[in-house]
C-alpha cells in the first residue's frame, strides 16, 4: 500500500512535456534579453584580452549560463522524486539560481570595469554555503541527525555558523580588512566546523549517524562530504592567488576568479547532481 501511494503521488506530481518545455523557454527568453541588454559589452575581442582575461571571461560566461541551465534541471526534477526528497532538489535549484544572478552581475563588472568583483562573490557565498551545508538533513532525513550539541549549538546551527565563519573571514582578508593569514587560519576553522558536523567519506560526523542513513542513499550522502572536505579545497588555493593577499608573485584578479569560478561550478552543481541521484535512486526503491 505504500508502494502504490508513492506511486501515484509521483505519477501525479511528475511535470508534463509542455510545462517543462515552458520552463525551458521561458529561461532562454530571460538569458536572451539579459544578454540583448548590454549586447554592446559582450564581444570579448573588442577588450584585448590576453589568454588569462580571455578564459576569465569565458568561465564567467560559462559559469553564468551552467549555474542557469543547473536551476532549470533541478526545478524539472523536484517533482520527479518522492515527496520527502523535494525539499532536497529546491535547496539545489536555489543554490545554483542564486549563482547564476551573481555570475551575471560579475561577468558584466569584469566587462565593463576590467575587474573581478569581490563583493558580489562573497554576497553569493554568505547565501549559497549555508545551504550547501543543510542539503544534508535534507537528503538523509532527520532521524539521521543526532541531537549532539556543542556549545549549545545542533547540526544546523554549527553548519550555519561554520559557513559565516569560513565566509566572512575569508572576505574580511581579500578586502584587505584585516591579516590575510589570520583570516585564512580562521576562516579554516569554519570549514572544519562543518566538517566535523557532516563527517567525511570515511568517517561518520558528530551531527549525522551513519548506521541510519538509508542503504541507497548512502553513496550520495558520502559524495556530498567529498565535495565538501576535497571540492571545497580549491577555494583557499584561489584565496592565495588573490592580490589583496598577495601570497604569491603569481597572483592576479583573473587567475583567483578562474579557481573560484571553476570551483563554483563543480561544487554547486555537482553538489546538486550527486544529491539528485541519490534521491531518484531512494524513489525507484520505493516503486
Amino acid at each position: 500500500m505504500r508502494h502504490a501511494n508513492v506511486n501515484m503521488e509521483l505519477k501525479n506530481s511528475i511535470i508534463s512535456p509542455r510545462t517543462t518545455a515552458m520552463a525551458i523557454a521561458v529561461t532562454c527568453l530571460a538569458l536572451i534579453v539579459t544578454q540583448s541588454a548590454s549586447a554592446e559589452t559582450v564581444n570579448p575581442v573588442d577588450k584585448n584580452y590576453d589568454t588569462l582575461g580571455m578564459l576569465t571571461f569565458f568561465t564567467f560566461f560559462v559559469g553564468y549560463i551552467a549555474m542557469g541551465a543547473a536551476f532549470v534541471f533541478f526545478l524539472v526534477e523536484r517533482n520527479n522524486v518522492a515527496p520527502q526528497f523535494r525539499t532536497t532538489m529546491t535547496i539545489s535549484a536555489l543554490i545554483v539560481g542564486i549563482a547564476a544572478m551573481h555570475y551575471y552581475y560579475m561577468r558584466g563588472v569584469y566587462i565593463d570595469h576590467d575587474t573581478v568583483s569581490i563583493e558580489y562573490r562573497y554576497m553569493d557565498w554568505i547565501i549559497t554555503v549555508p545551504l550547501m551545508a543543510l542539503k544534508f538533513p535534507s537528503l538523509v532525513g532527520k532521524d539521521a541527525i543526532t541531537d549532539t550539541k556543542v556549545l549549545g549549538m545542533g547540526f544546523t546551527a554549527i553548519c550555519f555558523v561554520g559557513a559565516l565563519i569560513m565566509i566572512g573571514f575569508g572576505y574580511l582578508g581579500e578586502a584587505g580588512l584585516m591579516n590575510a593569514t589570520l583570516a585564512l587560519l580562521l576562516g579554516g576553522m569554519g570549514w572544519a566546523m562543518i566538517i566535523v558536523a557532516t563527517g567525511t567519506p570515511f568517517s561518520t560526523g558528530l551531527g549525522v549517524d551513519n548506521s541510519k542513513i538509508a542503504d541507497e542513499l548512502v553513496w550520495s550522502t558520502n559524495a556530498l562530504r567529498a565535495f565538501i572536505v576535497f571540492g571545497w579545497i580549491i577555494y583557499p588555493i584561489g584565496y592565495l592567488f588573490s592580490p589583496e593577499v598577495d601570497f604569491s608573485d603569481a597572483a592576479s584578479q583573473e587567475l583567483m576568479a578562474v579557481l573560484y569560478n571553476v570551483a563554483d561550478m563543480v561544487n554547486k552543481i555537482g553538489f546538486g547532481v550527486v544529491a539528485w541521484m541519490g534521491a531518484k535512486k531512494a524513489t525507484e526503491m520505493m516503486a
